[in-house]
């Protein structure tokens, strides 16, 4: 296959360059989200939103409130509840010339539209041999940590970023949400945006308030250290945190990388990293086999092989499916359970 048929293009950096933002406003992630959503729709008319009741109640999570207001039904309009009808309507606007935002209302009720987005949205450049691209965005929350019913904590991104064609995003912080998810909406392949329900309201960031563009396949370092590098994504960057915090108090060193992008991730930020301190974790909520931590442990053997102290350690979700709010805490990574796996890379 050449260049010009591949199912996903290279990442155009040229795109985001902007110039700086003077005005600052404090918001949550959801707030972000909102915000994005109506620069995006302002400045360019193709941008359509859709999904169950993401106009006149503005979404469960009410990221699309105010959008039907300002823009009016024929681009913020509900559908009926059907997920594959949602992304199957996606991609027939995106063919049309639109660039449609869709919100799934939980990862758990993806699955119907699972056939949509592997069958037809990933392929869609392959399928054309490169003439025709598919420029849309499927939103939906992610992960645990709100005590949720079944089907509303799922972590199965790697079904999406094991698809080629699909690029997938995790954003930790509001500001984050914002860039990526403006990034995500220019795009011209199809972007799976998964926003972690945990981090919607669970704190406020000084953001931009006027046009923000952060890079899709560009991680992040949230903490520099020499020692242990620790890597996250979504909502388990701030258990990472915490757990190089807890590091600290005992003169321990850790870097802390936040993924943003699963697919495609920053191979460079990891490889650079892992060479620097020599032992990595890698943390993330989804259960732990063929996991995003395998993907990374897999790399850095093949590429930075010779730069490891000690073996690569995960802490992850369990394999078994997301329990009940009773378990969940038994679940879920925590900063006890990666300083633990700190200290037994640092003691090889």
């Amino acid at each position: 296959m050449t260049d010009a048929v591949a199912t996903v293009l290279p990442i155009d950096r040229s795109r985001y360059e902007q110039q700086p933002h003077p005005q600052i406003q404090r918001l949550t992630m959801v707030q972000a989200i909102t915000s994005a959503l109506e620069i995006e729709m302002a400045r360019d008319e193709s941008v359509v939103v859709l999904g169950e009741d993401v106009g006149v109640d503005g979404g469960v999570f009410r990221a699309t409130d105010g959008l039907l207001d300002r823009f009016g039904p024929q681009r913020v309009f509900d559908t009926p509840l059907a997920e594959s009808g949602i992304v199957g309507f996606s991609l027939g606007l995106a063919q049309a010339g639109f660039r449609p935002v869709a919100e799934i209302q939980f990862m758990g009720f993806v699955y119907p539209a699972v056939n949509q987005l592997m069958a037809h949205v990933s392929r869609y450049r392959n399928r054309t041999r490169g003439k025709r691209c598919a420029p849309l965005v499927v939103r939906m929350p992610h992960g645990g940590g709100i005590r949720a019913l079944e089907h509303h904590s799922e972590s199965y991104e790697v079904m999406f970023a094991g698809t080629p064609g699909l690029k997938v995003v995790i954003p930790s912080t509001p500001r984050d949400a914002k860039g990526l998810l403006a990034s995500a909406i220019r795009d011209d392949d199809p972007v799976i945006f998964l926003e972690p329900t945990r981090l919607y309201r669970a704190s406020r960031e000084q953001v931009p308030e006027g046009e923000l563009l952060v890079p899709l396949g560009q991680a992040r370092v949230v903490r520099a250290g020499t020692e242990i590098t620790i890597i996250a994504y979504g909502g388990m960057v701030r258990i990472a945190e915490q757990a190089a915090e807890e590091l600290a108090k005992e003169s321990i060193s850790a870097e802390v990388l936040d993924l943003r992008t699963i697919m495609p991730f920053d191979k460079e930020a990891i490889l650079n990293s892992a060479s620097k301190t020599g032992r990595i974790i890698v943390v993330h909520e989804a259960p732990r086999s063929f996991g995003v931590g395998a993907e990374i442990a897999a790399l850095i053997q093949e590429r930075a092989m010779l730069e490891l102290l000690a073996p690569i350690q995960r802490v992850t979700g369990l394999d078994t499916v997301f329990p009940y709010a009773q378990l969940e805490e038994q679940y879920l990574p925590n900063p006890r359970r990666i300083v633990a796996a700190a200290k037994e890379a640092l003691n090889f």
